[in-house]
């Protein structure tokens, strides 16, 4: 019996697409103007909100991937558990053999995510079960206690071991790279679960319903504002700067860790919650990043509804983004990009795109993709002991993407594709700085 094609959510896929590009230019353009100081424009729309935006939409893929709007239960759940497990493993690998690559003196060209997505999804395991409102409530939970805990903690946490954790690092030290990976690194996994957690809230949403699309969108443009808006009255209104003052920064480096971030948020006041920096993780700064992920990742879909085919070669990207992402981050590791940056950011970029569409159009799923998709659709299929799905003999090119009159990807061989495959209404039980 032949399985009918998987329609991708295409503004899903054109979202992550963009949260890629970001992180691109993160890594390689300036951040701050020289001759000012002042934050590049590089800085201020992409720094914190690409990886937010990242987190979300991996949220939404675990969503779609354990069941859309109607979670899995039983054996599949057990057995989709147990392949996000093995999911998680091979992209650390991914990350361990990329850091390795990596200069260890000094600072790196970038700090990868992927060590932190692993941990990402071994942390969502237990809450794929729940329902868009208890995971809701959990994001918010997240967003309030994690950065309690991150401004308390790393007094008696172990310092870092290194920007990118290697083999080695966890060998010699695993309770550095343990406390890095959960709260004190670049992208902490408990902070960022909030944004986890609210992309599988959204993944249990009817994602191709336009009302929906435009309520994410409302709700995040609202929330990004009322975060920032609140904290900055909570500066410069109700006496939180001069109370930072008081606890002995000058005025220079208090404005310094406003704009780009302190190091580590500082335990001498409460008022540094109050802040809504990128990467900082404090709560206004995670409410902030999550709506700027919120208005994209609804704007996205909306967009899709209308001129879908328009975003193809965006979606082709954010269908392929640990295929690119790595590629990106070992072509960094050569430090060849200080001199020219917008040259080489044109090139990563380029390169980016003309890989993507060809890969995608001609054979399908990403390289890296295919082999974490197998190795989890393998596990999964042990576990809940499902025969081996047919491909159907009528497609022409089985795994090969085929366009639809709006844009829409389908895919021909039934696979989940890293979760970015949108089930029928009528079919609910369906993947830096």
């Amino acid at each position: 019996m032949n399985k009918r094609p998987r329609k991708r959510l295409i503004g899903i896929d054109a979202a992550r697409g963009l949260a890629l590009i970001g992180l691109m230019a993160i890594h390689i353009l300036p951040n701050y103007d020289e001759e000012t100081g002042d934050p590049t424009l590089v800085w201020q729309l992409f720094s914190g909100d690409s990886a937010a935006l990242f987190a979300l939409l991996a949220g939404v893929g675990l969503a779609l991937s354990s069941g859309g709007r109607t979670p899995h239960r039983g054996r599949q759940m057990t057995g989709g558990r147990v392949s996000l497990v093995v999911r998680a493993a091979l992209i650390a690998v991914v990350a361990l053999v990329i850091a390795s690559l990596m200069p260890q003196n000094g600072e790196p060209p970038a700090y990868s995510i992927l060590m932190y997505y692993a941990a990402f999804f071994l942390l969502a395991i237990p809450f794929l079960q729940l329902g868009p409102k208890a995971l809701f409530i959990g994001a918010a939970v997240f967003g309030i206690v994690s950065p309690l805990l991150l401004q308390q903690l790393p007094p008696v946490l172990p310092d870092w071991a290194s920007y990118n954790p290697t083999v080695e690092h966890i060998l010699a030290d695993p309770a550095s790279v343990a406390s890095q990976l959960l709260l004190t690194g670049t992208y902490p996994a408990l902070p960022y679960m909030t944004y986890i957690l609210a992309g599988l809230g959204l993944g249990r949403l009817d994602l191709r319903n336009t009302r929906v699309q435009a309520a994410i969108a409302g709700l995040g443009a609202a929330l990004a504002i009322l975060a920032n808006t609140t904290s900055y009255v909570l500066l410069y209104a109700a006496g939180g700067y001069q109370a930072l003052l008081d606890t002995g920064m000058t005025e220079d480096g208090l404005d310094e860790a406003i704009v780009y971030g302190p190091e580590l948020v500082p335990d001498t006041s409460g008022w540094w919650l109050a802040i809504a920096t990128p990467h900082a993780n404090m709560p206004l700064a995670i409410a902030g990043s999550l709506g700027m992920a919120l208005l994209a990742a609804g704007l996205f879909l909306l967009i899709a509804n209308r001129a879908g085919r328009w975003l193809i070669p965006l979606a082709a990207m954010g269908a392929m983004t640990l295929t690119l992402y790595s590629v990106h981050l070992v072509a960094l590791s050569f430090e060849l990009h200080y001199y020219e940056p917008v040259l080489w950011f044109l090139a990563h970029l380029a390169a980016a795109v003309a890989f993507a569409w060809a890969w995608n159009h001609w054979i399908g799923q990403g390289p890296l993709e295919k082999i974490v998709s197998l190795a989890a659709k393998g596990t999964r299929r042990l576990v809940t002991g499902a025969p081996n799905s047919m491909k159907s003999p009528t497609s022409p090119h089985s795994g090969a993407p085929v366009r639809t009159s709006r844009g829409t990807i389908m895919y021909t061989d039934g696979e989940d594709h890293a979760g970015y495959t949108d089930q029928p209404a009528n079919d609910p039980d369906t993947t830096t700085r």
